[in-house]
């Protein structure tokens, strides 16, 4: 199974590179971009996972409804993009399951950072998905993480895939600057190994960002979004397809998984 995972936030990731946007162009960015994905998904006939902010569904409650009632899976993304405080766990499942009617059992860190699983577990989460078993320089050093699916202080982890052995990161960053064939290839092998796949992207990343002026991105953030982003999904999709892999929400992998190792 493919658990597609889209984290919809307020697009703040301009301020970290020195750009101001109003914050109703933070959210115009994601909305545009959910509903890209969405309109995606319904015509290849498939289901993926939202992970939400509290701030995001508190302003775009209606986009949050199209997500439900489209049968996609809601999550938590935390409260607030930008800021973390441990009661924001609950509070933010709480909100989502306010605004959505949904019950919400998955979390992702915001920008995948380190999370107290004690404290997801307390929260009400049954999975947390905000591991990137790789390393980068300067965000991740967890090549000392398992880099498929285990349990941990009573909560099931779903890490981000990885490829076998060198473990090269099959995220957002990867689809944006590797060409496509190269990441069918580590994608067909990660699936034959473990049997899934878990991959990340942003609905922000479905807009041209080859705007340095607006937002400030260095090339390898910027390269193939927009318009070219969505064809390089439409296209792996359709690979993933015809290879008869199936595709399903984060919640019902992770359920499967609990039954299976209780």
């Amino acid at each position: 199974m493919i658990l597609l995972g889209f984290d919809v936030e307020e697009f703040d990731m301009p301020l970290e590179y020195g750009k101001t946007l109003a914050f109703d162009e933070q959210l115009a960015v994601s909305t545009k971009g959910t509903n890209t994905i969405l309109k995606m998904l319904a015509n290849a006939g498939i289901k993926a996972t939202f992970f939400c902010t509290a701030n995001y569904a508190i302003h775009k409650p209606e986009v949050i409804k199209q997500i439900v009632e489209a049968g996609h899976e809601l999550a938590s993304h935390g409260y607030y993009h930008s800021d973390f405080k441990v009661e924001h766990l609950r509070q933010s499942k709480l909100k989502l399951e306010e605004i959505s009617g949904a019950d919400i059992t998955g979390f992702r860190m915001a920008r995948m950072m380190p999370v107290d699983e004690e404290e997801i577990q307390k929260a009400g989460y049954t999975y947390n998905s905000s591991i990137n078993p790789t390393f980068i320089p300067g965000r991740y050093n967890n090549f000392n993480k398992p880099r498929t699916w285990f349990f941990y202080k009573g909560v099931l982890q779903i890490p981000a895939s990885v490829s076998p052995l060198v473990r090269w990161p099959l995220f957002w960053l990867s689809f944006h600057n590797l060409p496509m064939s190269v990441i069918r290839f580590m994608a067909g092998a990660a699936y034959r190994k473990d049997g899934y796949l878990n991959l990340y992207f942003h609905p922000w990343e479905f807009t041209d960002l080859k705007q340095p002026e607006k937002y400030g991105f260095p090339a390898y953030v910027s390269k193939n979004s927009g318009d070219a982003f969505t064809k390089r999904i439409k296209d792996f999709i359709v690979w993933a397809q015809s290879k008869g892999y199936t595709f399903g929400r984060t919640d019902e992998f992770a359920k499967a998984v609990i039954a299976k190792n209780r």
